[in-house]
């Protein structure tokens, strides 16, 4: 039985079978943030613990498996949950390009709670740029438009709408300070704030905020591929995918030619390996 899984730092998704419900989440599993002791827990209480012995093949994306010795940190104890699984665990940006291209080639990004990109010929992806994570890079990602949401929030920049929204919601500057400088998982608690744009898409401020964002994106990563204006541009997330309408207007300015924009790439990694007869 086939079992293929897309995650992030905030969540994972699992596709067992090809209808649309046959999917669960749980938390996400990066080797940056999580030991093996998280990953076994979490697989535990989750639904996909009825399915462990009848899984034959595991294909794992997740964010921070970028080598060996990270991929392995996951791959063990999923081997232990899955005992009867042939497991492969690879970075996310590989489970984005197969879903956006399979066998074609492309470049593929992810704008989500962070954000990458690769170059995909059909089989290998490489990259001009590496991606820098949340505190020297992400630019576009949530977690990237929430640091900059907060920090107008606290230099009374927002426009009234936003502002009292955020002032709703609690916030001071002692307690951002302790949620960005005290607590873990930061780049998630920053991608958190981001959902408040979403509400406010027509709003002046977030159109300008989001539009810098995906020009600064373009800027460093995009822009620097070879054959960039002759092949599609794929994104998988969900801030490429609520503010599509922008995406696309930064895209046209710049000639490039749209592709697919995917909120998850899960149902289509899936499908791709289905079709491979795994």
């Amino acid at each position: 039985m086939l079992l293929v899984s897309d995650s992030g730092s905030t969540k994972a998704d699992w596709k067992f079978g090809s209808r649309e419900a046959d999917v669960c989440t749980t938390k996400g599993f990066n080797p940056f943030f999580h030991d093996a002791s998280f990953v076994l827990e979490e697989l535990a209480s989750s639904p996909l613990a009825r399915l462990a012995d009848q899984i034959t093949e595991l294909r794992f994306f997740g964010a921070g498996c970028s080598s060996l010795d990270r991929n392995e940190q996951i791959a063990q104890p999923l081997r232990i949950f899955f005992p009867n699984a042939h497991v492969v665990v690879d970075h996310d940006i590989l489970g984005a390009a197969i879903a956006t291209n399979f066998d074609d080639r492309g470049i593929t990004c992810i704008i989500g709670t962070g954000s990458n990109s690769c170059y995909y010929d059909g089989t290998r992806w490489s990259q001009v740029v590496p991606a820098l994570g949340y505190l020297l890079g992400d630019e576009a990602s949530g977690s990237w438009l929430g640091r900059r949401l907060l920090a107008d929030y606290l230099y009374h920049l927002l426009p009234e709408c936003l502002e009292q929204e955020l002032k709703m919601k609690g916030l001071t500057k002692e307690g951002i300070f302790h949620s960005a400088y005290h607590e873990p998982h930061v780049n998630v608690y920053f991608a958190s704030m981001a959902r408040v744009l979403s509400t406010h898409s027509t709003e002046p401020y977030v159109r300008q905020l989001v539009r810098s964002g995906f020009e600064e994106f373009l800027r460093i990563h995009i822009l620097r591929y070879d054959q960039v204006h002759e092949l599609p541009l794929h994104f998988v997330g969900s801030i490429a995918f609520y503010f599509r309408e922008i995406l696309e207007e930064v895209l046209l300015g710049h000639r490039l030619i749209c592709g697919k924009i995917l909120r998850k790439p899960i149902h289509e990694l899936y499908r791709y390996y289905q079709e491979k007869g795994l």
